[in-house]
């Protein structure tokens, strides 16, 4: 039993890299309430005693630091619990080397009934990105593709773990549950509509709105059913890797509700859609960005007779001034409502987009975290493209929804006819979501003239990664006014999801995927010069991979030009795993 030790965790949190060349990890951890705290220890130093970042009846979360100086050469660095107790490791990079990244999405089920969908164990995908990971931890008679052989000799046979950085870009936890669980709110779903939004949230409604949304974390993140940690044998799932590879993560509809921000003005203000994204807020900032609940300020909306109350508009919050206290805060963006940041790490820098704090039918960011979000790229370090280096030569940026993505508004009524528009589980909700959908098209427009304009000036690439719709997919944003041979104007996209949550196999998604398939062929132009186009799956000839997955993100040392960073999906098959790979060139 795990939780023999913890309630949850530990899991590990990415904060940065300091001025002191300090690689800043945190460590969260629940411990039962009254427990004495855990003695942590990091690279053979005892830890500071933790900050508390929650308090409940029956437990208490709390986050170390894990913080160690990045040396020359990268190195794998052990922490652990006093003497005797668990010990896990992790792997800092080289001093102004680009960090190894792997990016997942989708870790759950929007529906119980998602597991008798899958042919193999529910956590294969996570039990082979685990075993790419870590040599240590793979299962007896575990076989090398070519693809992995090429790994093991660069970085396991030198006694190192394969990645720095385990980017999750939405649906870290499905929340979807709670209209299940919660038997007002069960009722409430099978009201008619003008009752659903007259509805009165009691106290004890919203207390147990509170303690579900505070409480599933540590069930699903560490459940009871696992092997305890320190166990001969891993259990390769969520917890061994967020337990070694440091996370960056960023909230998508499901760690809400299924859907959220996409419905109606008036279904998204009533008093229960309110209360539980404020509950939902509050958990998210405590586990998965991993700061103190006092912390969190509220959100107030904009007090404006003359702006429309169609799309939210919040006043922006001054992070750097509120969070000054906590020296291993996350580097949010200031005067931005939501939670939006990022990192320069080497010749690689990261944004991590918050797609669903200011989230509606018709907008996607509001005008505060837009100027805050061209303010960030206005800091990409400019310089020679060498590796190591700080010049950046690539910029990732974490969209939870694909920018380039088939659209597809025949599919949404096609969704509805099989009766799936419904606040349980929607895919015509997450059609509305999409950057693709005509109501956000002005905004993806935007999105486009921003990174390429950045592109242009400091001589970059630019690649989005995303999650959300279960398949995996390569596409390419383009100026269709500039020759290939300049190509920071070509920006690549790549769709990872899930790596738990079951791809396109019921007879209607299979319906919906052959739909995906058909309407990806067509380019879509944007404007004059901006052009979306679907590629073919690299290694399969159709547009789309209806298969879970993860991908890898790794940069060669390159030349004098620079870099190539190259993208690696593992695609789950009957038998074992696929290799499907993309090199995305140096600008010029």
């Amino acid at each position: 039993m795990s939780r023999a030790l913890f309630t949850v965790g530990p899991v590990l949190s990415f904060r940065g890299v300091s001025d002191t060349g300090q690689w800043q990890v945190t460590a969260l951890v629940g411990v039962l309430a009254g427990a004495a705290f855990p003695a942590f220890s990091v690279d053979g130093k005892r830890c500071e005693a933790p900050k508390v970042l929650l308090k409940r009846a029956k437990e208490t979360i709390l986050r170390y630091d894990l913080s160690c100086a990045q040396q020359a050469q990268e190195r794998t660095v052990q922490f652990g619990v006093g003497q005797g107790g668990p010990q896990w490791h992790f792997s800092v990079p080289g001093k102004d080397y680009a960090p190894r990244m792997a990016y997942v999405s989708c870790n759950g089920f929007s529906d119980p009934s998602g597991m008798r969908k899958l042919v193999r164990p529910e956590n294969a995908v996570w039990a082979d990105l685990i075993s790419n990971h870590d040599r240590d931890l793979r299962a007896a008679g575990y076989v090398l593709d070519k693809e992995q052989l090429w790994h093991e000799k660069r970085i396991h046979d030198k006694g190192l773990k394969r990645f720095h950085l385990l980017l999750m870009g939405g649906d870290q936890i499905y929340f979807d549950s709670i209209w299940e669980d919660l038997k007002p709110l069960k009722k409430w779903v099978g009201m008619a509509r003008k009752d659903q939004l007259a509805f009165k949230v009691s106290a004890a409604l919203e207390k147990e709105i509170e303690s579900y949304y505070f409480g599933l974390y540590a069930s699903r993140w560490l459940p009871d059913t696992r092997r305890d940690w320190g166990h001969t044998k891993p259990n390769l799932d969520c917890a061994d890797a967020m337990a070694r590879i440091p996370t960056v993560m960023m909230w998508d509809d499901h760690d809400i509700f299924d859907g959220w921000g996409s419905y109606s003005p008036a279904m998204q203000h009533c008093e229960l859609f309110q209360v539980m994204m404020r509950h939902a807020r509050r958990a998210f900032w405590v586990f998965q960005l991993q700061h103190a609940v006092e912390d969190l300020p509220p959100v107030r909306l904009l007090q404006r007779a003359d702006v429309s109350q169609q799309d939210p508009h919040y006043e922006p919050i001054p992070w750097s001034v509120h969070l000054k206290g906590d020296q291993l805060a996350l580097p949010l963006l200031d005067d931005q409502p939501g939670f939006s940041f990022g990192y320069h790490v080497g010749p690689v820098s990261l944004f991590v987009a918050d797609l669903r704090s200011e989230r509606s039918r018709t907008q996607v960011m509001g005008a505060d975290t837009w100027s805050a979000m061209q303010a960030w790229l206005n800091t990409l370090r400019d310089g020679e493209p060498v590796h190591p280096g700080s010049k950046c030569q690539h910029l990732i940026f974490m969209s939870s929804v694909p920018v380039a993505h088939p659209k597809l508004s025949l599919a949404e009524g096609l969704l509805d006819t099989f009766g799936q528009d419904h606040v349980l589980d929607s895919n015509a909700d997450d059609l509305k979501d999409h950057w693709s959908h005509g109501d956000h098209e002005g905004e993806r427009k935007r999105l486009l003239e921003s990174l390429t304009r950045i592109a242009e000036q400091r001589m970059l690439r630019v690649s989005i990664a995303s999650g959300d719709v279960h398949v995996a997919a390569w596409g390419s944003c383009y100026r269709r006014d500039i020759p290939p041979t300049s190509n920071w104007a070509q920006i690549q996209q790549f769709t990872s999801s899930g790596v738990v949550h079951p791809s396109l196999i019921g007879v209607a998604e299979r319906l919906f995927l052959q739909l995906l398939n058909h309407t990806a062929g067509k380019v879509q132009s944007i404007d004059v010069q901006h052009c979306v186009e679907m590629m073919l799956f690299p290694g399969f000839n159709r547009y789309v991979m209806p298969a879970r997955n993860w991908l890898a993100f790794e940069l060669d040392m390159g030349d004098e030009r620079g870099c190539k960073l190259w993208a690696t999906w593992r695609c789950e098959t009957e038998e074992g795993f696929s290799n499907h790979l993309q090199a995305v060139h140096p600008a010029q």
